[in-house]
């Protein structure tokens, strides 16, 4: 499986960092039948009795009334989903070629899974996200920039 990027909408919520908070949102969510693909839940490294919830996708009528009823709302943050096969090395290809284009990250999260590599990165601007996106694909498939 080749490497997918796509542009993603990120619903989010800050919250109190208080137990109970994440299940709390989650539930009317799980309620609709909400399947995500992405969920993070982190506190704030300035103030850690605030936290934040942010999570995809939310989609459909009764998904988007649970997750507005929850209190989540899009992000204006421009985020990208990178799926696919993973290989060592992966992960600095790409963020090489970004870093090499004069582009900052806003957020940078990645897991593996088996064999499969699974990243959300954020950007500062639309702009950034766009060039970030050719430039993925570029290292991925072994071009040069």
């Amino acid at each position: 499986m080749p490497i997918t990027v796509k542009k993603i909408a990120l619903w989010r919520k800050e919250v109190e960092n208080t137990p109970g908070v994440l299940a709390g949102a989650l539930e009317p969510l799980a309620a609709a039948g909400a399947d995500f693909q992405i969920l993070m839940g982190y506190r704030y490294s300035g103030d850690p009795s605030k936290a934040a919830i942010e999570l995809y996708p939310v989609t459909g009528k009764k998904l988007l009334a649970a997750a507005r009823t929850a209190g989540l709302q899009p992000t204006s943050i421009p985020t990208l989903l990178i799926e696919g096969d993973n290989k060592p090395g992966l992960g600095a290809d790409f963020t090489w070629g970004i870093a090499d284009a004069g582009v900052n990250l806003a957020f940078f999260v990645a897991q593996v899974v088996g064999r499969k590599y699974s990243a959300v990165i954020g950007f500062e601007s639309e702009e950034d996200a766009r060039k970030a996106a050719n430039l993925i694909k570029k290292a991925t498939t072994g071009k040069k920039k």
